[in-house]
């Protein structure tokens, strides 16, 4: 079977490895609210395969802010930060699984949308970072995980072709990428994403409900 050739792991942040998709939805509606605009119900699912680039040019045409993109960037990573720093907790079984993959040589990084200064102080402070090999931001790789470039530059830094690769995350839209790009890919379910997660287990190559389930796939 395929799967006994896995060795890596590119693992998402935000709804993968981390409980914070809830916090974000509420973000959006924050943001509005601080601006005296009304967000429509489906404001996160319009924005959730957007860049961070992306997502805060749309805010600002779209409701015709009074700031630039970069000043309404900053602000919504300014209402993220304590979250990030003091209070988001890993998903359930998260760690269990690092640790279960270390002890297996298995070489772990994060590909993630996320600002890069978040995520590293929330994996710095949830004790997550040191079990990484390195972390990936769509910033760095220049293109939303819409394009597979971010899983090409994560496999190349870890030394390891397409198929020797598990790609896990909450997303549909990221798995069909990395799926469409060759990938071994891994369904992660999450709460906030529930109405996607039919397409989601016809989509991925495996799906799980708790990431202690990935161990059955190495």
């Amino acid at each position: 079977m395929e799967h006994h050739t896995l060795q890596g792991v590119i693992f998402d942040l935000d709804g993968t490895l981390l409980d914070s998709m809830g916090m974000w939805s509420e973000i959006d509606k924050r943001l509005l609210r601080h601006f005296d605009r009304e967000a429509p119900a489906d404001i996160s699912e319009i924005i959730r395969k957007m860049s961070i680039e992306e997502s805060s040019r749309y805010f600002v045409e779209r409701f015709d802010l009074p700031c630039t993109p970069g000043a309404f960037s900053k602000l919504v990573s300014d209402m993220a930060a304590q979250a990030y720093l003091e209070e988001l907790p890993l998903k359930p079984h998260a760690m269990e699984l690092l640790d279960w993959l270390a002890e297996k040589n298995i070489c772990c990084c994060v590909a993630t949308a996320n600002y890069e200064e978040l995520a590293k102080a929330a994996l710095k402070r949830l004790g997550v970072w040191e079990r990484l090999a390195f972390l990936l931001t769509e910033q760095e790789a220049g293109a939303p995980k819409t394009d597979p470039r971010i899983f090409r530059m994560a496999a190349q830094r870890l030394q390891l072709g397409r198929r020797q690769i598990v790609v896990a995350e909450d997303s549909l839209h990221a798995v069909e990428t990395a799926k469409a790009a060759g990938f071994f890919t891994a369904g992660v379910y999450d709460s906030v994403s529930d109405g996607d997660w039919a397409a989601m287990k016809a989509t991925a190559t495996v799906h799980v409900t708790d990431l202690w389930e990935l161990r059955e796939v190495f």
